[in-house]
């Protein structure tokens, strides 16, 4: 099955690092952050070069937080608010900029790597997560806005996303598809990506150089899942929170793998194409009950991406158990598991339905937040613009 492009290693039991570890296992280790700070501090350059990073993701709530604390935006958007920009312009601004920095400093793991690692993702503005054409336009108008090899676009798993997907893809642009939570939609995504490619290939596009990944989130999974067995209250109940997520996580690298072994796939690898990588996103641990690095060391396996805040990070730096592959062999256990939840009742296409739901309105609800951060900003700077024409 020729779908991994690098041969995980055998963890050294004297490694200095459990970040080594889970990197010689196979897993490409990206950091859920970023911040001017991180990037001007050097701060990123030190995570990539001791921590094992190697990607990076962001979110419209980690571009608020960063606006929001110190100065390092401060003359972008006082020449944003002196030209009189809108908010939607100077939200644009400010995260292309801070993106297409930080594919600068992955550069070198981008090209160390062949294009599969080193990679940094925006995302495309939320609220158009039901409109395929205008997700499609936003799309392109980011990846020529950044103009670098190695960013990703994040486009949310929804129905109407699925065939934006294929269209960008068959136009060369690479792909975050973020916002996955049932197999059934993992498996749409999966087609979605080989139509992509196998259109790029008939255009005659370089497939090496197109990427992909795929984020399944997982914590949020156990929070809706926890929720339903406390409302029961059983003892068999209760034993089953906190393993629905890694669960499910399992059989969709499973189904990874069946995707990625058919006649199909084998005609676009022969073409030098890069499969499309299972990301474990929402991978912070919610129930302080849980070991805190269970989302990452349960989720190990050749070949996928674990991104994760700066806070998981370190404490999988910390003391995270990398135990070599814990994913491989499981499906029998994980869909057993997922049986016996339907038994008692909860429904698991009801949970991924609301889940998803939910995703998106907490996806614009973040980037709305993001868009108040920068109005704030852009009135502080324009009143203080006002007071000084005032005063002369």
């Amino acid at each position: 099955m020729a779908m991994n492009d690098s041969t995980p290693t055998t963890p050294d039991p004297s490694s200095r690092s459990p970040l080594a570890d889970l990197s010689g296992a196979g897993v490409s280790i990206w950091l859920d952050d970023l911040s001017r700070e991180l990037i001007e501090t050097g701060e990123l350059e030190r995570l990539i070069r001791d921590q094992h990073v190697v990607g990076v993701t962001t979110n419209p709530t980690i571009f608020a937080s960063a606006l929001a604390k110190g100065e390092r935006y401060s003359d972008q958007v006082q020449g944003l608010a002196e030209r009189g920009a809108s908010v939607d312009e100077a939200v644009f601004e400010l995260t292309t900029e801070d993106v297409r920095n930080a594919c600068d400093v992955l550069r070198p793991v981008y090209d160390e790597t062949n294009g599969i690692d080193g990679r940094v993702s925006i995302e495309v503005d939320p609220r158009l997560a039901r409109d395929t054409k205008a997700t499609v336009e936003m799309a392109r108008t980011l990846w020529q806005a950044v103009d670098r090899p190695n960013l990703f676009i994040k486009i949310p798993a929804t129905v109407e996303g699925l065939p934006a997907i294929s269209t960008v893809l068959s136009e060369g642009i690479s792909v975050n598809v973020t916002l996955i939570f049932s197999v059934d939609r993992y498996r749409a995504v999966m087609n979605a990506f080989l139509t992509g490619l196998e259109q790029a290939r008939e255009a005659g596009r370089d497939l090496s150089r197109i990427g992909s990944v795929a984020s399944f989130f997982v914590s949020r999974v156990d929070t809706e899942v926890d929720k339903r067995l406390e409302a029961l209250g059983t003892d068999e109940a209760l034993g089953l929170r906190g393993k629905a997520g890694i669960a499910n996580a399992r059989i969709a690298y499973h189904t990874y793998e069946e995707v990625f072994s058919t006649p199909r796939w084998d005609v676009l690898a022969e073409a030098q194409a890069h499969p499309q990588r299972p990301l474990w996103a929402s991978t912070g641990v919610k129930n302080p009950y849980y070991p805190d690095t269970m989302y990452v060391t349960e989720l190990v396996a050749p070949g996928v991406v674990n991104t994760m805040p700066h806070k998981t990070l370190d404490l999988v730096a910390d003391h995270g158990p990398v135990r070599g592959d814990t994913v491989s062999g499981t499906f029998d256990e994980a869909a057993g598991l997922l049986d016996q939840l339907e038994r008692l009742g909860i429904s698991y296409t009801d949970v991924t339905d609301k889940l998803e739901e939910e995703g998106v309105d907490k996806f614009v609800t973040s980037w709305n937040e993001l868009c108040g951060t920068v109005s704030d900003e852009l009135a502080r700077f324009s009143a203080s613009d006002s007071t000084s024409e005032a005063g002369r």
